[in-house]
């Protein structure tokens, strides 16, 4: 965003994910200090940007296979800088009728929150300003436009490994979950060291030094959020993998591995 005075609130003297997600993508809502982490990320692996777009495919064809499937409310947390479609475009091109909330702790998505507002006359959207690492803010603003009787499907793509064991990341998908009704979804894509260990051990310093927390799982530690869920076939696989067919592939991801997992399951 050079030439661009920063939205009032907006750290910018040390990189946010958000932004850097933004940098991968090719979009504008970014500061120098996102690009030069970005940059040295690549120095590890530049395939880094694919990884962010295979995220992003992935909650796609998630969000494709959800509503062909009866799903008709969304709470997507951790949304990030809107990138086109966002996910009620893509929930309401087959349910018109979809509700969906974003949620969101950086301000600039907050600046940006207009584009995330124009769905459907017969659906619902609607942005909220709040941490995943509090989750009862969250739950009580998403009330307000979802009902909690009627199944939900949890969005938390790309999200967790910024929350560390030490800040209970299991337990708050534990806390969102159980406020949700028998017959909902969480959704969840995770960045892993399993294939990329010497390069996942440098990023992560490089972030810390930073100021960003990488907590990395492997697919032991994934699947454990899913604990007391019904997963939905083929289960937890690379992100690229899943319902390959809901959508259309991204450029380069089969070219060496995507080093993270992805899964959609169901309560019971």
């Amino acid at each position: 965003m050079t030439g661009h005075r920063p939205t009032a609130g907006i750290d910018t003297s040390k990189p946010h994910p958000a932004r850097m997600y933004d940098w991968y993508l090719g979009g504008k809502d970014n500061y120098p200090v996102d690009e030069a982490m970005g940059r040295q990320m690549l120095t590890l692996d530049p395939r880094v940007p694919v990884m962010a777009r295979v995220n992003r495919a992935f909650m796609h064809r998630a969000t494709r296979w959800l509503a062909a499937h009866g799903t008709r409310q969304f709470l997507d947390v951790g949304t990030g800088i809107p990138t086109e479609p966002n996910l009620h475009r893509v929930a309401q091109e087959i349910a018109p009728d979809a509700r969906v909330v974003y949620c969101d702790n950086d301000p600039i998505v907050l600046a940006h929150a207009a584009a995330l507002l124009r769905g459907t006359p017969e659906g619902k959207t609607e942005y909220l300003q709040a941490d995943v690492r509090d989750p009862d803010a969250g739950l009580e603003g998403a009330g307000k436009v979802l009902d909690f009787d009627r199944p939900i499907a949890l969005s938390l793509v790309a999200l967790l490994h910024f929350v560390s064991d030490e800040e209970g990341a299991h337990d708050l998908v534990r806390r969102l979950l159980d406020a949700l009704p028998s017959g909902s979804h969480l959704v969840m894509t995770h960045a892993t060291a399993d294939f990329t260990p010497e390069q996942s051990r440098a990023a992560t310093e490089k972030l810390r030094a930073a100021g960003v927390t990488l907590a990395l799982r492997s697919r032991e530690e994934f699947t454990r959020f899913f604990t007391g869920l019904d997963l939905v076939e083929p289960g937890v696989e690379v992100p690229h993998r899943w319902h390959p067919e809901l959508g259309d592939p991204v450029a380069g991801q089969e070219d060496g591995v995507i080093p993270g997992y992805g899964a959609v399951a169901r309560k019971p």
